[in-house]
């Protein structure tokens, strides 16, 4: 894709969209980049934004035929009767008529020669419609990656929080059948054993319940990508995708990025300038036009009068002259057109000012949050630990009559909170750096990242790979 407002603006006035509905395979899984691939291709999203940027492409082609001469090719027929009066001693009716066929073929020329800066103004104001219209679109394609991004990290936390509610009714399951062994020993109740019960049947309600989720993620992510929506899409799941650790800017680098970066800022900023010509354009409309204009035909004509004989013609006729055009009233038209341009220049102003701080915000919002998201994945990680940990003994305690099912019961539920919590945190991670690409302008861009990754593993110097 072009990654430029101009350049965009440039691809859309030479291509028309093909209007396209993705096909997934079900037996295949695709990862993010090629979902991305797809939904570029296939949302409608991004041909709506590139038939608007074609549309400001041909309305800068109008703009620039006002340079060019007028030539028109006109062909007049017809047949007129006219009278002529006639003093009485000529002719004793009074008057003459007499009638003209005529056959004109006819080339007009209007050219105008000079409007004080009218058509800079109009083809000026074009131009940074037509980059505003290219930066729109960029800002289309990088809001399609985003949503495919975070329907693809929804669809991966539902997977996996689907996979935890399983192990989950595995550690239900466990803690069912150690209560009933106890029953069976005399060491428990049967309180106890329908509490475990309990504990199952909540475990399979959990899972039908993420279960569910996950066949909407998909189909929610399927329209995204622009494909039929279903619960077939099929995605790498990334088990082991190296986790990002780090950042590799400031905040103040990071925002200094959007501001330079973000399409909606260079669309904005386009808004801007088109709205200075604007005011140019009004300012022009008080002020005169010199033209040409001439036409050349050539007459044919032959009068049949009712009394005596006329000649026929068949010669080339033409007409020239330089004109010049001032508009001396209006009504208060031009004053009105000149308020009404420079009212949307302070509104464009006022929005660039709007976007700037929103991108500034986002930028910090994002920053806090990949810097929690990642303190919250190291947290999981030992949260998970100790749960599970945690969960082992109280089992062995609870098989050994050391203590009771309660404990147990709540050392399983910690240890189902911790799970979820690890998904989350893992998913949420992936998702926060994606986001921070997102609001620094750099998705689908090859800038350097915000973030970078864990590095991998270096097995030991001269010794066997574990």
């Amino acid at each position: 894709m072009a990654l430029t407002p101009a350049a965009s603006a440039d691809c859309a006035a030479r291509h028309v969209p093909v209007a396209t509905a993705a096909k997934l395979d079900p037996a295949r899984a695709y990862n993010i980049t090629e979902l991305i691939d797809l939904a570029e291709q296939n949302n409608p999203r991004t041909r709506i934004a590139w038939e608007r940027a074609r549309q400001r492409a041909n309305e800068l082609g109008v703009a620039k035929s006002a340079y060019f001469p007028l030539l028109v090719f006109q062909v007049i027929g017809g047949d007129q009767k006219t009278i002529s009066p006639f003093p009485v001693a000529l002719e004793a009716r009074g008057y003459n008529s007499v009638t003209i066929p005529i056959i004109q073929p006819q080339l007009s020329l209007q050219y105008l020669l000079f409007d004080f800066g009218k058509r800079g103004a109009r083809v000026d104001a074009a131009l940074a419609e037509k980059i505003a219209a290219g930066a729109n679109f960029v800002q289309a394609n990088q809001d399609v990656a985003f949503q495919v991004a975070t329907g693809y990290y929804k669809l991966l936390t539902a997977q996996e929080r689907l996979a935890a509610t399983r192990e989950t009714l595995k550690t239900a399951q466990t803690t069912q059948d150690a209560a009933e062994t106890q029953l069976a020993n005399g060491r428990s109740t049967l309180p106890d054993v329908y509490n475990a019960k309990a504990e199952t049947a909540q475990a399979v309600f959990d899972m039908e319940s993420a279960d569910g989720d996950e066949k909407i993620s998909r189909v929610n992510l399927a329209e995204v990508v622009g494909a039929e929506p279903s619960p077939d899409l099929q995605i790498d799941a990334m088990v082991n995708a190296p986790l990002p650790d780090s950042l590799t800017a400031s905040v103040d680098a990071l925002i200094e990025r959007a501001v330079a970066n973000r399409p909606d800022l260079a669309a904005q900023a386009a808004e801007i300038r088109a709205a200075d010509d604007r005011i140019k354009l009004a300012k022009a409309e008080y002020l005169p036009q010199i033209a040409i204009k001439a036409s050349g035909a050539q007459t044919m004509i032959w009068p049949s009068p009712d009394a005596g004989l006329l000649g026929n013609a068949n010669e080339p006729t033409w007409t020239a002259y330089l004109g010049l055009e001032w508009k001396v009233f209006d009504g208060g038209a031009r004053r009105n057109e000149l308020a009404a341009a420079q009212s949307r220049r302070r509104e464009a102003l006022d929005e660039l000012t709007e976007k700037h701080d929103k991108a500034t915000r986002e930028v910090w919002s994002a920053y806090i949050a990949f810097r929690t998201a990642l303190k919250k994945e190291q947290a999981s990680v030992s949260l998970l630990a100790a749960a599970n940990e945690s969960y082992n003994a109280s089992l062995e305690a609870y098989q050994y009559g050391v203590k009771n099912l309660i404990d147990v019961v709540t050392a399983e539920k910690q240890l189902a909170q911790a799970r979820l919590s690890s998904v989350s945190a893992r998913s949420q991670l992936f998702l926060e750096a994606v986001d921070l690409e997102f609001v620094t302008g750099n998705l689908l861009r090859s800038l350097p990242k915000a973030t970078k990754v864990q590095a991998p593993a270096v097995p030991p110097t001269g010794g066997a790979t574990p």
